[in-house]
């Protein structure tokens, strides 16, 4: 056991819940993570102070563990729920800048060359990972108004970008083509904010998926102009499809996920709620599919009630819908920060962990979590 209560090495479970380190150098909340395509070997991070990070997780140096297999020294008894030394820091290898506000969502090409991502300012950037620089900018003819929420990665070979956004409308781009500025296609059947993106890249290979506040997932055929949509019982927060693309996992704002099968609209199984004491009534918290799709992977809202700011990951049995892990996150380097209130009166700030990435789209080894606390916690195997 680690000095935040996490079981260093596996459980019955399997469920990785070792701390292999941590990604500083957010100057604000992190509202977005993922991974490079696989085999996954980076993570990059988008955040409030408008800038996106590339990592590599896996420290230069370690720090020699006990016998718990664990990077963090157990606890003295004198100070039973304050770690002695923190996670090792993963390794800041560029920093992006072109976003005029916050950035919301990342999207990495199959390739590794490219990655896309939107932002506050209701642009669209295409990057290349070598240079660091922007190849397109998806503004000018793009979305009117709010920010940008998600963007993905669609068609043949990545030839397009997906975006979704408070417009309520999803926007086709085509990546290839240099003299148009314009979406090739506009979606706007929507009646509140797009929140939530994924692409069916098996099935038909041209079905689009959007999440939006209005409680409806509707699933876009573009190239036969097929809708579908299915109506949930909460605004719809975050998506997550499953690699075979049959089913797909659904959050939304009644403290409920779901996973639903596509073929019918039925519900195959139900997560959280308030008997477990996870929540989510008021924020976006990503949820994914992990461990070779035999979890459920959720952040939290109302991070936890111990001190030093610390946030909470969850973890269902897929199949049973059983709960599984409830993981500390810690704040990083100082702690919960102390903020001052309405009412005058300094308090504690949580660690609300409001976004998910599993390594190699829900297959690989290890996965990361961000939020409030600016700083990226990475966990793997024992």
């Amino acid at each position: 056991m680690d000095g935040y209560g996490n079981h260093t090495s596996k459980g019955k479970d399997d469920f990785p819940r070792k701390i292999l380190s941590q990604l500083h150098g957010s100057n604000g909340p992190v509202h977005a993570v993922t991974y490079s395509s696989s085999p996954g070997t980076y993570i990059l991070t988008g955040s409030a102070d408008r800038s996106i990070r590339l990592y590599n997780p896996i420290p230069s140096t370690t720090t020699s563990s006990s016998n718990s297999s664990s990077f963090i020294h157990k606890p003295s008894p004198s100070t039973p729920s304050s770690p002695t030394s923190l996670p090792p820091p993963g390794r800041l290898i560029q920093t992006f800048s072109a976003h005029g506000y916050e950035v919301l969502s990342l999207a990495v090409s199959t390739d590794n060359a490219t990655f896309a991502s939107s932002g506050g300012d209701r642009a669209v950037f295409l990057w290349d990972v070598t240079s660091g620089t922007t190849i397109r900018r998806f503004s000018n003819s793009g979305h009117t108004t709010g920010r940008i929420n998600a963007v993905i990665f669609a068609g043949v070979d990545d030839s397009l970008l997906v975006s979704g956004g408070h417009d309520t409308t999803v926007r086709i781009w085509d990546v290839r083509s240099q003299s148009s500025s314009k979406p090739v296609q506009t979606l706007g059947e929507a009646k509140d904010g797009v929140t939530s993106l994924v692409f069916d890249k098996e099935g038909t290979g041209a079905e689009v998926v959007a999440g939006s506040v209005d409680g409806r997932v509707r699933t876009y055929d573009v190239r036969m102009g097929r809708l579908v949509t299915d109506v949930m019982p909460g605004a719809v927060t975050s998506l997550c499809l499953a690699r075979d693309g049959r089913t797909v996992l659904v959050g939304c704002l009644d403290s409920k996920l779901r996973l639903m099968d596509r073929s019918n609209g039925q519900c195959l199984r139900t997560y959280g709620g308030d008997k477990e004491g996870w929540t989510n009534n008021e924020i976006r918290v990503q949820s994914v599919l992990g461990g070779k799709e035999r979890w459920v992977v959720a952040g939290d809202e109302n991070g936890s009630t111990e001190q030093n700011g610390e946030g909470r990951v969850w973890a269902w049995d897929l199949l049973t819908g059983k709960l599984v892990a409830k993981i500390a996150v810690p704040w990083g380097p100082g702690g919960g920060k102390v903020v001052v209130g309405r009412d005058g009166k300094e308090k504690e700030r949580k660690n609300v962990v409001s976004c998910v990435a599993w390594k190699d789209g829900g297959f690989g080894n290890q996965f990361c979590v961000g939020g409030t606390s600016g700083v990226v916690t990475v966990f793997g195997d024992a």
